[in-house]
């Protein structure tokens, strides 16, 4: 654990990617082979689950530090993190502990099987071994909030160096639905299981935003294919030994929500994978987001909902055919190839390929780009015509050139205290609309303004609250902020309404008074457009 900790604080102490890959790389070095394995495995999102509520950590936390209740919920709020208020509050440890990283991992998964008396003297026993710092891990791996600083990419380049196994392969080894539980360190990197290797997907290649337009990219319009961005969810279709697998983007197994798609396997050769978009589908265009919206999250999928948001998986890309990887050839002969085998399938089959869009220059593709809600896309993507398919976020060869927000006018009314390095300042708000006379709320936002900002509306908020609801304040109705967002749709469960996709602030309306913010009906109109 000790170890573990020091790395935890060597991340956690710089911003430099050099360092955080030299600090990765050392642990890695010198790490027991479980202790990798669980590091990998919280470094990827595959976190222990949760096994004690808050609400008692709190309470027995409390109880250890012979402090009031009310004072321990006081100081959470201030200092923004749960973990690091309770490691903060409890009395010195009466003994140290030489326990690894997954034997203190074991115990709080086996904390899960314990009957409360049991689970509160354990987790007494663990905090009474360990010194601040590891107190700080050892509830962040309870509570499940567990963040290092450090990209999945970044913990690849380290283990690669470590290792002396390509990034590439290891970005590869490192996707799918692998558990350290069931697995080894040597299993998952050096010898992959080939049960496992039927199922699993690539490493997705992901596009970045183009802020100015494709003037930026200084190559012809001709060097490049251009496509819509579509508004659906984006999954690898993988068809291998007779069996289909759905991944997302997240390196989530989600099979069993679209079963629709089943029916490639009587339509797609074996040994084929396939990147691009899950859309609802009908009358032979897609649908809304919203549509779409109504089936995630969900492991069973009613007929009632089938019938209503059918989905296709709206091909982009070809990256393994005949059960060849070819990631490596350029994008014009994967695409090629892709276009064939769309081109042989019959209606009923629930697989298209993304059309290609047909420009001459730039100011054609602007034009395509303002079309982009009638045809329910969030944009046009960019390709180059000779790129291969790459694995993560990176520039030259994928671009997104994404359609410019909704946005509206809306009045402040309620402040909430930041997380993290933000919990002193006010940075989670509610905004309002104007219905008539009264302001109507109808959306939270937490993003947008600079560090500047921030520390300006907490003075202010802090000189003007009304009430106080908890860690809420209701501040007096006196700011307008222009809110951007992506989407917008009917929401019974909302007082006003309607319900926004990534909403965040845009900018701070100094020069626009209260009275002059948009209306509920405004919004409503919005919803009928866009909706």
């Amino acid at each position: 654990m000790k170890r573990f900790v020091r790395l935890f604080a060597e991340l956690d102490q710089t911003t430099k990617t050099t360092a955080k890959v030299d600090a990765l790389a050392r642990y890695f070095d010198e790490a027991p082979e479980r202790d990798r394995l669980w590091t990998i495995a919280l470094l990827s999102g595959r976190r222990p689950k949760r096994t004690v509520t808050t609400r008692l950590l709190r309470a027995w936390a409390a109880e250890r530090a012979g402090l009031p209740p009310w004072m321990v919920e006081e100081s959470y709020p201030i200092v923004g993190d749960l973990a690091e208020t309770i490691a903060l509050i409890l009395p010195e440890p009466a003994r140290d502990s030489d326990m690894a990283l997954s034997e203190w991992i074991d115990i709080v998964r086996g904390l899960a099987r314990l009957p409360e008396p049991e689970r509160r003297e354990a987790i007494l026993d663990a905090w009474d071994r360990l010194p601040a710092r590891a107190r700080f891990v050892f509830n962040k791996l309870i509570t499940g909030g567990f963040r290092m600083g450090v990209s999945q990419k970044l913990m690849t380049r380290a283990l690669s160096r470590s290792t002396g196994i390509a990034e590439s392969d290891l970005a590869h080894r490192l996707m799918g639905e692998w558990r350290p539980e069931t697995t080894s360190f040597e299993a998952l990197i050096r010898a992959p299981d080939p049960v496992a290797e039927l199922s699993k997907p690539y490493p997705f290649y992901l596009a970045y935003q183009l802020d100015h337009g494709p003037r930026d990219l200084d190559t012809p319009p001709g060097e490049w294919a251009g496509e819509r961005k579509w508004d659906g969810i984006r999954g690898q279709l993988v068809l291998r030994g007779g069996q289909h697998f759905l991944w997302s983007r997240g390196e989530e197994l989600m099979t069993d929500r679209f079963p629709e798609l089943a029916r490639l396997t009587d339509f797609v050769p074996p040994g084929t994978v396939i990147d691009g978009e899950v859309l609802a589908w009908a009358d032979g265009r897609p649908m809304t987001f919203n549509a779409l919206q109504k089936r995630i999250g969900r492991k069973s999928v009613p007929k009632k909902l089938l019938s209503e948001a059918p989905v296709i998986l709206c091909a982009y890309d070809l990256l393994e055919w005949h059960g060849a990887d070819i990631r490596a050839r350029p994008f014009d002969e994967r695409r090629a190839l892709l276009d064939a085998l769309v081109a042989d399938l019959p209606d009923e089959a629930p697989l298209r390929a993304s059309p290609l869009l047909d420009f001459a220059d730039w100011d054609a593709l602007a034009r395509i780009r303002q079309q982009s809600r009638a045809h329910n896309a969030e944009g046009i993507m960019l390709k180059r015509r000779d790129a291969p398919y790459r694995d993560g976020r990176r520039k030259g060869d994928w671009w997104k050139w994404k359609v410019d927000p909704l946005v509206i006018d809306a009045v402040m009314i309620y402040a909430q205290q930041g997380h993290g390095r933000r919990a002193n300042l006010f940075t989670d708000f509610t905004f309002a609309v104007w219905d008539g006379d009264a302001l109507v709320p109808f959306t939270k936002a937490y993003s947008g303004l600079t560090d500047a900002e921030f520390r300006k509306i907490t003075c202010w908020v802090r000189r003007n609250t009304l009430e106080r609801y908890g860690p809420v304040r209701q501040v007096a109705p006196e700011h307008v902020f222009e809110i951007a967002f992506e989407g917008i749709q009917e929401s019974p469960r909302h007082k006003s309404g309607v319900a926004l996709r990534f909403p965040r602030m845009a900018r701070w309306r100094h020069d626009k008074p209260p009275a002059e913010a948009n209306t509920l009906t405004d919004l409503k109109e919005m919803l009928a457009a866009y909706g």
